[in-house]
């Protein structure tokens, strides 16, 4: 069902596209939504020249798959109007390569700039204000375009597989051991799990699984609270935070067994590489922006009253919407998606 806010203009050939343009300018989490439903187009059309534009702090994880022809960087940080010149500097350089397609999977002003200057035969916007995940809304933009059914594909090939192993290896992964994400990065206190709760978690986790290594991963923002969980956990959690970029993140990413978060990048990292992902969501509003899946599962406030409130604070003072998943309950998610994936 496609998005009704969508605006487009089908393909009407009868050629399939030969050239075609996708945009997401940001954010991290945002950008990796849109790659398995892209290389899902691919995957259909095999012998198109298949092309990004992302902005400079984006673009390590697009050019480190074996996915696109060429990725090009927006560069004028988070200027609006420096990237609004550089948008028109890259457009008029773009505009040789003649798109027969541009899909824009950002849908602003500065992604209007390009897709306008480059007058594609047929182009697609991203719906900004459906309810729907937005993983769903990546697939409805594509697939407005017209040519047929695109659905996403969870298995990237990256074009270095030994970046994210040499890493592990490095700081002391035994090849053969699950590795289990544990990732405290949600932004603010209301998106937080209690940390002795990941600390159960784990060794609850260990009691089923004990061949299991833990793994964090991610900026110095979190690195108090990881610190906090390598004393509890001791050996069993190998500490990377700080040492990725987000290139090989991703890479080490394709590796793990499980990923436990909070809503963060890292995140939807894990759920669009096809890795057995449990979100944790609590003020967010978990219709728009949910992992997808079957090897994905979302643990939300939706059914609460307060839920998706998007404050920073908890209103009564106890993130009761995190706090009520009980390091128990979410090891019986945890084994259900592990089982699934075996």
């Amino acid at each position: 069902m496609m998005n009704e806010n969508a605006k487009y203009r089908p393909w009407t050939a009868r050629e399939a596209p030969k050239k075609v343009l996708f945009i997401r300018l940001q954010a991290m989490g945002d950008m990796a939504i849109t790659l398995p439903y892209i290389q899902g187009f691919k995957r259909c059309f095999p012998e198109a020249q298949i092309d990004f534009v992302t902005r400079e702090e984006l673009d390590t994880i697009p050019n480190s798959i074996a996915l696109f022809s060429n990725v090009y960087t927006l560069r004028g940080g988070r200027s609006t109007r420096k990237q609004a010149f550089y948008a028109v500097m890259l457009a008029l350089k773009l505009r040789m390569t003649n798109y027969d397609v541009v899909v824009d999977l950002q849908n602003n002003k500065i992604s209007k700039i390009i897709r306008k200057l480059l007058a594609p035969a047929s182009w697609s916007e991203f719906d900004k204000h459906s309810y729907n995940p937005a993983g769903v809304r990546t697939e409805n933009t594509i697939r407005s375009i017209g040519l047929g059914d695109i659905s996403p594909d969870f298995k990237f090939r990256l074009k270095d597989p030994s970046e994210g192993v040499a890493l592990l290896k490095e700081v002391g992964w035994r090849e053969g051991n699950k590795l289990v994400v544990l990732n405290p990065a949600g932004f603010t206190p209301s998106k937080n799990w209690p940390l002795d709760y990941y600390v159960e978690f784990g060794r609850l986790f260990l009691n089923e699984y004990p061949n299991t290594q833990f793994l964090a991963l991610g900026i110095e923002r979190i690195r108090e609270k990881v610190d906090y969980l390598q004393v509890q956990l001791g050996e069993s959690l190998i500490n990377l935070v700080g040492k990725t970029s987000p290139a090989t993140a991703f890479a080490v990413i394709q590796k793990v067994s499980l990923v436990l978060s909070e809503d963060s990048g890292l995140m939807h990292m894990a759920w669009v590489s096809g890795r057995a992902t449990i979100a944790l969501y609590s003020v967010t509003i978990s219709e728009r922006s949910r992992p997808l899946g079957e090897h994905s599962i979302c643990l939300s406030s939706a059914d609460m009253e307060c839920g998706g409130c998007m404050q920073a604070e908890c209103m009564f003072g106890d993130v009761r919407c995190l706090t009520r998943f009980t390091p128990q309950m979410v090891l019986k998610e945890a084994i259900k998606l592990m089982k699934a994936s075996e």
